[in-house]
């Protein structure tokens, strides 16, 4: 699908039927599918390690940051069934909440997350994709998002759909952002920034860090990644001046692989998984509590098992035994700032 047509969608989304809509995708998702196969799941050249890079904290071999957009009232509801089964195989991720969406965070749910040791982010502030729209409508916007991640004590954020202006996300308060992936054609905005690091924002150097009205093809993204990269796009590598951390997710989503896809076992996954661990990049994903089906029934239309994921988990434990750094967004962006030597966009 190409980006006029999937900025197309996601703004009529909302008048389209949801069954009719998850059949359009899926007829583009499965005739893109052909085209792409060698920028995803893997983009080459996106495992170059940033210059200077130290490597992750205590010689670990690889960092796995998990993450959860809550995009419904059904998702909000299964948030403390997803907790426990990743406290009861040691695994700490972090919650993205939609301040003004169809449903309200319950203060006692973030205080039970932030007292697990989990994190509490911001996703978007209606998830309605049009945060983007204007410059103007994104300010206003921007100043009641800044309410919430004050209120919440958030420092992360992600937007709707992965829609995403990065200079544009410094009027907001945050450490970093989640609102990129290295290589998923996929997405409305399907241009990939095309490494598996994190990488930091300038304030200073956002306006030029992508050519504006620069046409997007897929299928090309394999013969300008390098390109992009020395655009500015690059991962952390001693930058100066005041930003934010950009994490890209890295694995691709659960809803991409088993709801658009259709696929039935998770081995796009684990692949995906152990050539970021063999490279040393970061394993990030977005596992989206709405769509999991955690009884034992037959999951819905719009529902996965649980297993899938938990399978993932084990296989990680199991594989990469004391070789992986599982921890929060939060913390990740805390040590990237630390390593380029820059104050964190919440400093001055």
């Amino acid at each position: 699908m190409s980006m006029l047509r999937n900025r197309i969608y996601y703004r009529v989304k909302p008048f389209i039927p949801r069954s009719l809509r998850t059949a359009i995708r899926r007829r583009f998702a499965s005739r893109l599918r052909k085209s792409v196969a060698n920028i995803w799941p893997i983009m080459p050249g996106s495992e170059r390690r940033p210059e200077g890079w130290p490597g992750w904290p205590e010689s670990k071999k690889f960092a796995l940051v998990l993450t959860h957009d809550v995009e419904s009232a059904v998702g909000l509801g299964k948030c403390r069934e997803l907790m426990r089964l990743e406290l009861e195989l040691g695994f700490r991720s972090s919650f993205n909440f939609v301040p003004e969406g169809d449903y309200r965070v319950p203060r006692e749910l973030r205080e039970e997350l932030a007292q697990n040791g989990f994190e509490v982010g911001i996703h978007d502030l209606k998830h309605d994709g049009r945060l983007f729209v204007s410059r103007r409508e994104f300010s206003q916007r921007a100043t009641r998002i800044n309410r919430y991640l004050g209120e919440w004590q958030a420092v992360g954020f992600r937007s709707a759909f992965m829609l995403n202006k990065l200079d544009w996300l410094h009027e907001l308060d945050i450490e970093y952002d989640t609102s990129t992936f290295d290589t998923d054609p996929f997405e409305p905005e399907p241009e990939g920034r095309h490494t598996i690091f994190p990488f930091w924002v300038s304030a200073r150097v956002a306006q030029k860090s992508k050519a504006r009205g620069q046409k997007s093809d897929p299928a090309s993204d394999l013969r300008s990644a390098e390109g992009r990269i020395r655009r500015g796009e690059r991962p952390i590598s001693g930058v100066t001046g005041r930003g934010y951390v950009e994490l890209p997710y890295t694995l691709p989503q659960d809803s991409t692989l088993f709801l658009l896809l259709r696929e039935q076992t998770i081995d796009i996954w684990l692949r995906k998984l152990d050539w970021i661990a063999q490279h040393g990049g970061m394993a990030l994903v977005n596992v989206h509590p709405d769509y999991l089906c955690f009884d034992s029934a037959m999951p819905r239309p719009m529902e996965y098992p649980v297993t899938h994921y938990k399978s993932f988990l084990e296989y990680v434990s199991r594989q990469y035994d004391g070789a992986f750094w599982n921890i929060t967004p939060r913390e990740v962006a805390q040590f990237c700032a630390g390593v380029a030597k820059v104050p964190t966009a919440s400093e001055g």
